[in-house]
């Protein structure tokens, strides 16, 4: 009798931890009707950012996009759900940690995007934020040798704050 008091006892105490809902890695935020994106050529107006970085940027959010949501890349700009363009508007390098004798130990490259995102859903809606995201390198370190290192570090980190974005329930 102990026995099955002591099973009933467990028992209920493992149901009431149980789970309500398993969530697959698709339960998202995002409506169900949001289905494709296109993201169109982002604009450069960082005078000192490379000239190609737009481009390399823009594969990374078609890439990071289709990997990490449902959402399906779609090449004709008047079909697709989600409309999502940017500009390159900030691209800087900075000491940050400064020893005796007024010399950096180390150096952040920061680079800024600002994101615009268009939607059909309920007429036509609009979401707008910048993205600014930094790496650091050593001082001793030439930023042209470092450079697509960084960048991509960069990259992850700007593809991450669009895809928050896309999932933020907006």
């Amino acid at each position: 009798m102990k026995k099955l008091a002591l099973a009933l006892i467990l028992l209920i105490g493992l149901a009431s931890c149980w789970p309500k809902t398993f969530m697959s890695p698709f339960d998202t935020s995002m409506p169900e009707d949001w289905k494709t994106f296109y993201i169109a050529p982002l604009e450069l107006t960082a005078t000192t950012a490379p000239s190609n970085y737009p481009a390399n940027l823009s594969e990374a959010l078609r890439s990071g996009i289709q990997n990490n949501t449902r959402l399906k890349l779609d090449s004709n700009l008047e079909n697709a759900n989600l409309k999502i363009s940017g500009i390159v508007s900030g691209y800087n390098t900075s000491p940050i940690a400064i020893q005796q004798g007024d010399l950096a130990a180390k150096n952040r490259l920061t680079v800024s995007v600002n994101f615009t995102i268009l939607t059909p859903t309920k007429g036509l809606e609009k979401m707008e934020f910048t993205s600014s995201r930094f790496a650091d390198y050593e001082s001793n370190e030439n930023l042209v040798d470092v450079e697509t290192r960084l960048l991509e570090a960069i990259n992850q980190q700007v593809v991450q704050d669009v895809i928050n974005k896309l999932l933020s329930n907006w």
